[in-house]
């Protein structure tokens, strides 16, 4: 385990080989700085707003580079402020936020580049669900099992805090809420094994397609100058998630006595 990595169930394979121990060399590089986690946060989301502008412009290297650049630096903000002991609920509210428009930029700039506006926007949608499932299923596995949830220290009230936690309340929490409702509701009425139903196998269906996968992908779809195909990469996850559940589904079932 990199020092100052986040302690997840599951590892997401890209993190755990290659943009973890990146980050944490640029960290070893920025303990003794002045620099502050929120710093890399906002230097970060610049980078993937300037991916956005070069793959509009067709610069499609430059755009594959600054994504693998950016995914070291999302990596890096975490583990300074863990090792720094600098986690704040801020801090978790801007990078989800600044994330979701470095996200979006980029699946709008994917549309203008390819003329397909309304595909891009359906396969950010599934791009924005995949992430959500990733993040509410380690919740429940943990919940599920009376572990503790990975909550940090509450802030002091400002308006930055209340602009990111209403962002997310107005962006994320509907979302959250019903796949958390969705999961219990499958979970009860078919009487599903929890300890089956959100183990790590379940689990390891959505941390690889997480968001450090999910750019590195389209960097490499993008050596290939081949923006659309990653839009349809994107979609055929929604297909995916379906038959998770349905694989989730059959192995949770408990076996007749």
């Amino acid at each position: 385990m990199v020092p100052g990595a986040k302690e997840r169930p599951v590892q997401e394979f890209l993190n755990a080989l290659l943009f973890r121990p990146l980050a944490h060399l640029v960290v070893l590089l920025l303990l003794r700085t002045p620099v502050r986690p929120h710093h890399l946060v906002l230097f970060h989301t610049g980078l993937v707003l300037g991916a956005a502008w070069l793959l509009l412009r067709g610069e499609d290297l430059g755009a594959a580079l600054l994504l693998q650049l950016k995914t070291v630096l999302d990596n890096a903000d975490g583990q300074l402020a863990r090792l720094r002991g600098e986690v704040t609920e801020f801090g978790r509210y801007l990078d989800t936020g600044m994330d979701f428009l470095g996200n979006l930029a980029l699946f709008l700039a994917l549309g203008l580049r390819t003329g397909f506006l309304e595909k891009a926007l359906l396969a950010f949608l599934v791009f924005t669900l995949v992430q959500s499932y990733d993040f509410n299923l380690e919740r429940l596995y943990r919940l599920s099992r009376g572990l503790p949830l990975p909550e940090g220290p509450r802030d002091p009230e400002t308006p930055w805090l209340r602009l990111f936690r209403g962002l997310y309340a107005l962006l994320f929490a509907p979302q959250d809420r019903a796949i958390v409702a969705l999961e219990r509701f499958l979970q009860g009425r078919l009487r599903l094994d929890p300890s089956r139903f959100w183990d790590e196998g379940a689990l390891a269906g959505v941390v690889n397609l997480g968001l450090t996968t999910q750019l590195f992908f389209l960097g490499v779809f993008l050596l290939f100058h081949e923006p659309g195909a990653y839009l349809t990469f994107v979609l055929l996850q929604a297909v995916y998630l379906g038959l998770w559940y349905l694989w989730r589904i059959a192995r949770s079932i408990p076996s007749p006595r």
